[in-house]
C-alpha cells in the first residue's frame, strides 16, 4: 500500500461504492456497460481519484477507489451519478425509454464504505467476481 500526502497530511482513503439502476431495471449490459466503464475510468482519472477495480452487473456497478481527505464523498457520487446519467441517456436515449419514461438512470440511494489497507484485497476480488456470483 502506497500512502499518499499533501501539505499538511498522510493519508490512505479507500472506498468501495455501490450505484444501483433506477427500479432496478437491468439495463447496464452490451454497449452500455462498456461505456459505462470507460466513462467512469476517465471520470476518476479527471478528479485525480485512483480508480483500483470496478464491475458492473446488469442494474448495479461496484467501484473501488482512493480520493483525497479534502473531497466531500456525497457531492462527489451525486456529481458522478449525475453526470454519468446525463451522458449514458444522451447515447442510449432511445434504448432506455423502454424502462424509464422519465429522465432517470441511477436510483437515489447508494451504498459506500470505507475500505481498509488490510481488506483492499478481498474487496477487489469480491469486484472483480461479480459477474459469476
Amino acid at each position: 500500500m502506497t500512502y499518499y500526502t499533501n501539505r499538511h497530511s498522510c493519508y490512505l482513503l479507500q472506498y468501495h461504492l455501490v450505484l444501483v439502476t433506477k427500479y432496478r431495471h437491468p439495463v447496464i449490459k452490451g454497449k452500455q456497460e462498456q461505456f459505462l466503464k470507460e466513462y467512469t475510468q476517465q471520470y476518476f482519472k479527471e478528479q485525480k481519484f485512483s480508480l483500483l477495480q470496478m464491475e458492473c452487473n446488469e442494474d448495479h456497478i461496484h467501484i473501488l477507489f482512493e480520493c483525497s481527505p479534502n473531497i466531500k464523498l456525497s457531492d462527489f457520487v451525486n456529481a458522478y451519478k449525475s453526470a454519468s446519467s446525463r451522458q449514458i441517456r444522451k447515447r442510449f436515449g432511445e434504448e432506455l425509454s423502454q424502462h424509464y419514461w422519465k429522465p432517470y438512470y441511477w436510483s437515489n440511494s447508494y451504498f459506500i464504505t470505507t475500505v481498509s489497507e488490510n481488506t483492499t484485497s478481498v474487496v477487489a476480488e469480491y469486484i472483480k467476481n461479480q459477474k459469476q456470483q
